[in-house]
């Protein structure tokens, strides 16, 4: 999928490119599949500020997304390939042959007219969906499920996939597309295939407008601040630009500082993900 690149008759189109959308559905969304989205603004309950840099954007539809894929062995067609505007993935809209209509995620190879079905029998093509144990080795897959019944919870973003590598008693092992190995039990299903709208990470968004529309808000420097505000704030001129030890406005280090707190689940990671090297 190319990108459209504009002339720049103005310096924010100087550079902008944006994802060529021409071979997706120009229709409406599927009503009975579409509710409204509450904005939270990065706001609690009591209306307090807990995700900073969030509010305004554009107004979004929720397009409810069949993470789960249960209606076994029952095959759909593929009727549109649709915008979402809640995810970086594309989303396909299926007809089930008993009526029932559901959106998925897209997969690359998955064209408008193709069948798919969710099913332990199914064959090994983009869009069907299996448990791991009867997925070969090798294969690219996305939409994982970790938890059994649960749905897909990982490997969901525009253009990413994982990858089967190994099988070892009652676990399936799966690099992750940050690099991490995990087992995930045999038992847990997967969608074949790599996610579409691979150019998602390439595109030169050219201006600051078109973070605004996405609903995130300027970020202001913590050197740019006074003591008060921020502990890297303050001095004469630029100061605090050396800082070795980036904190966050409460104090608490940032930059590379390890967060994970559920060790009840370190047992599954054979190989963390790839970290930058130090130079």
């Amino acid at each position: 999928m190319a990108h459209k690149t504009y002339n720049p008759i103005t310096p924010g189109r100087r550079g902008m490119t944006a994802n060529d959308y021409s071979f997706l559905a120009a229709n409406q969304p599927e009503k009975s599949l579409v509710g409204p989205k509450k904005r939270s603004s990065g706001r609690n309950n009591r209306g307090c500020i807990t995700v900073r840099h969030r509010g305004g954007g554009h107004k979004r539809k929720l397009r409810r997304i069949d993470f789960k894929r249960r209606k076994l062995g029952i095959a759909a067609k593929v009727k549109s390939i649709e915008y979402d505007p809640n995810r970086s993935a594309h989303i396909a809209l299926l007809h089930y042959l008993d009526g029932v209509k559901a959106y998925i995620l897209w997969p690359v190879d998955l064209k408008v007219g193709d069948t798919v079905v969710a099913s332990e029998q199914a064959d090994i093509k983009s869009g069907n969906h299996l448990p791991l144990n009867k997925i070969p080795q090798g294969t690219t897959v996305h939409n994982l499920e970790i938890k059994l019944g649960k749905g897909g919870q990982l490997i969901r973003a525009g253009g990413s996939a994982g990858r089967i590598i190994a099988k070892e008693g009652k676990y399936v092992q799966v690099r992750l597309p940050s690099g991490e190995v995990r087992k995930v039990h045999r038992n847990c299903w997967a969608t074949v295939g790599q996610l579409g709208n691979v150019e998602h990470e390439n595109v030169s968004i050219g201006k600051a407008g078109r973070t605004r529309w996405k609903g995130r808000r300027p970020a202001v420097r913590g050197v740019a601040m006074n003591p008060v505000d921020h502990p890297h704030g303050g001095g004469e001129g630029r100061a605090g630009q050396g800082n070795p030890h980036p904190v966050t406005p409460w104090g608490h280090p940032t930059k590379g500082h390890k967060t994970r707190k559920n060790r009840r689940t370190d047992k599954f990671i054979v190989r963390r993900r790839k970290t930058k090297k130090s130079r």
